[in-house]
């Protein structure tokens, strides 16, 4: 295989080791014809092409290199996360294979990594290759087609998306300014933090949105406990301006990750707490999202840990040196991680003048279309979906996409038959907080009532959500060889990642 070349799409780095699916003639217009559309009865009927259909890899050839016995709908899901790549394989599962509709993926990069684990990335706990699944083999194994790229705009008259180019490091433009032509759309782009306009934010503190933050932040952090090593033998100093889910799993995780991390040292070693963690949450209790008793319980375990935990403290400003509070008290660090909510990506504001709250979401009907365009969908965090009376909207997690793509992975095909789509209610199945190592606390809800699980029973449960998930791209069988081939790889690797 020739050596991979790293590709970027305008500000996002990519490496791209394989061929990727990218539409020719008919299917794509370049930047010098934006009005180009797909002809959907003749592709690829213009070419001869002695090859059986059964020898091409739909994931990865040009799409008018397939032939067809005529217009198939195509289905395009712009976002690769938990319920976008969900929704792929289903509808690939099932329309894709019975070759009922076209479903085409988009996303910038290359892998899908769980976004629930890029706590236990950041802290080292867990390496991301191990967790990371290929697009493409995704789009293989479930009869889609993989989209390299970023969305950049929605032409919705003409019923096309435009993707940013991807560019070589080295300069060299790899595809150009591009569309892509939709029968459905369906936005699933994820959400970003929100900073709430706090100055200082931007420039100085860590995010975890996606895997390439979270492996940011741990490459900082092994930088800050080499210098302390070295040079300085003092404590790193993280603070954590968050006390929701993300706040606290990234709390807890590095507090179990630091001490293996300073056991390979000498003047780390000696510290008793080499790390000195902060967690600061506007709020007047952690996890506003479990009910109280929860909160209380994980406060105290993260206080007997060492761990500051400080509630009801707003973050006025955030510089290199650390955070100050409102009323002028500052906490010094090292490092800062900024995880106090989300919002939509700035994008969204501008795709075909779509309907968004003020978070930037993008509002969809109950049906999950936005309520400007009858063909376009959006799920997940980038949504806000409008909720019966009395009920409160989905929250913005993985178990709510996760439910939203089993929804349209039934919908979509009613809606190519000319049935009724079907309408979303979010069913709370319960909340689990990892801890680090084997602990772990939430709720469950069992018929009707809620209960409150921990330790390794509450960790048992968490794991069990993730395997949900790869038990839907994976299947059973190489789901249980993946989990006992991680099971024996972190029996002779060490527990935290060092590089």
């Amino acid at each position: 295989m020739p050596t991979p070349t790293p590709f970027r799409s305008i500000a996002h780095p990519l490496t791209l080791p394989l061929p990727i699916y990218v539409p020719q003639q008919g299917h794509v217009a370049d930047s010098g014809s934006p009005g180009a559309m797909r002809n959907r009865a003749t592709a690829g009927d213009d070419r001869k092409d002695n090859r059986r259909d059964e020898d091409i890899d739909p994931s990865i050839v040009p799409a008018d290199a397939l032939k067809h016995p005529g217009p198939r709908h195509r289905i395009v899901i712009v976002g690769g996360g938990a319920g976008g790549l969900e929704l792929a394989a289903r509808l690939g599962d099932d329309l894709g294979r019975h070759e009922e509709a076209e479903i085409v993926l988009v996303d910038l990069a290359l892998t899908h990594l769980w976004k629930p684990l890029l706590h236990e990335v950041a802290a080292g706990t867990l390496g991301p290759h191990e967790n990371e699944f290929d697009y493409l083999q995704q789009a293989r194994d479930h009869r889609f087609r993989f989209q390299l790229g970023r969305l950049e705009a929605i032409d919705r008259k003409r019923k096309e998306i435009w993707l940013a180019p991807l560019v070589g490091d080295d300069g060299m433009e790899v595809a150009p300014h591009r569309s892509l032509t939709y029968d459905t759309l369906v936005i699933a782009i994820g959400a970003i933090d929100n900073d709430f306009n706090t100055p200082g934010v931007r420039e100085y503190a860590h995010s975890l949105n996606d895997k390439d933050d979270a492996q940011r932040f741990h490459r900082r952090l092994l930088a800050l406990c080499a210098r302390s090593e070295m040079v300085s033998a003092a404590p790193v100093r993280v603070v954590i301006v968050g006390g929701g889910a993300t706040g606290v799993e990234l709390a807890a995780e590095l507090s179990s990750a630091v001490d293996v991390i300073a056991s390979y040292g000498v003047e780390l070693k000696e510290l008793r707490r080499p790390v000195h963690i902060t967690l600061t949450e506007l709020a007047p209790r952690l996890l506003g999202a479990l009910p109280e008793e929860v909160a209380r319980r994980v406060h105290e375990d993260l206080e007997q840990r060492g761990i500051a935990v400080r509630v009801g403290q707003k973050v006025e400003s955030v510089d290199a040196g650390g955070v100050v509070l409102a009323g002028g008290e500052r906490i010094d660090a090292d490092l800062t991680v900024w995880a106090a909510g989300i919002q939509g990506q700035s994008i969204l504001k501008t795709l075909g003048d779509l309907e968004t709250n003020r978070l930037g979401q993008l509002i969809v009907r109950r049906t999950l279309q936005t309520t400007r365009d009858e063909d376009i969908f959006a799920m997940g965090d980038c949504s806000n979906c409008i909720a019966p009376e009395g009920t409160r909207p989905p929250p913005p997690t993985a178990q709510a996409a996760s439910q939203q793509a089993q929804l349209l992975a039934q919908s979509l095909p009613r809606r190519l038959a000319g049935k009724p789509l079907l309408e979303f209610t979010y069913h709370e199945r319960g909340s689990i907080v990892s801890l680090g190592g084997d602990e772990a606390i939430g709720k469950v809800s069992t018929r009707g009532r809620d209960v409150t699980i921990q330790g390794r029973l509450a960790r048992l449960t968490y794991w069990a959500l993730y395997r949900r998930h790869l038990n839907l791209l994976l299947g059973t069988v190489r789901t249980a060889l993946m989990t006992v081939g991680q099971w024996l790889s972190r029996r002779s690797q060490p527990r935290v990642k060092l590089h």
